[in-house]
């Protein structure tokens, strides 16, 4: 089984090292992620600019660009035959509901989707990596799993809470939830006294109902949510057909 990882949180993270090393132990690995940090890069690709490719000393490959920039590059150029599978994480914090728009964990998996290889995105659900061997154990247990029942290619989008093994309840499937808008930016003066922003916190939970990815993983669950790419609104969609006939 070839599996290529990516993630958006750069190719030092905790959550890439001990994921590759563990999906190592069964299967061949090719790790392929941002020389920095690249959170919210959504499904951004470099274009203003070229890329390069390097290889630190325990062979990950890592690129000046985004998440999407590194899986297209491994796609396309450094791996010489289609992996079977596209991992991304583990993320440093949760894509639930709305982040998954932003977030750049959730994109290199997609970026995989689009070429058609099924793909699984994993995040912690808090910030800081605590229990991350849990986290570890619960991704590549999944991994093995394969999800037959789906047809190929998925795209699935698990987050797992940050508790010690004995405290998880097990994995149920859920449905994204949604977030209020997000706050406000945060200005400051920067030395030369300029304006500048920082962009502020995500909003609040709106729909954290029964069944949601907040709501699961609020009661010690691991959240398995499928994910698609259309985003046509098929409601509007028949409503617009109507008034242009």
């Amino acid at each position: 089984m070839k599996i290529l990882i990516s993630n958006d949180d750069g190719y030092l993270a905790p959550g890439i090292v001990m994921l590759a090393s563990a999906l190592a132990e069964f299967a061949d690995v090719t790790v392929v992620a941002p020389d920095s940090n690249r959170s919210g890069a959504s499904n951004a690709l470099t274009l203003d600019r070229p890329l390069t490719v390097q290889r630190a000393a325990n062979g990950f490959y890592f690129v000046n660009g985004t998440p999407s920039d590194c899986v297209h590059i491994a796609l396309t150029s450094i791996m010489k035959e289609m992996p079977d599978l596209i991992v991304s994480g583990i993320n440093q914090g949760q894509n639930m509901g709305d982040d998954t728009l932003y977030s750049g964990t959730v994109a290199a998996a997609t970026e995989g989707f689009l070429f058609g290889i099924s793909a699984i995105a994993f995040s912690q659900v808090n910030k800081g990596w605590a229990h991350l061997d849990v986290a570890t154990k619960y991704a590549s247990d999944l991994v093995k799993f394969g999800f037959p029942e789906l047809p190929r290619p998925y795209l699935l989008n698990v987050n797992i809470p940050n508790l010690p093994l004995h405290e998880i309840k097990g994995i149920r499937a859920a449905r994204l939830g949604k977030r209020h808008a997000s706050e406000s930016v945060i200005p400051m003066l920067d030395p030369q006294g300029r304006e500048i922003f920082w962009i502020g916190p995500p909003g609040g939970i709106r729909d954290g109902g029964e069944g949601t990815d907040f709501d699961v993983t609020s009661k010690a669950y691991v959240a398995v949510t499928p994910l698609q790419v259309d985003l046509t609104n098929f409601k509007h969609l028949d409503m617009l057909a109507m008034t242009f006939e």
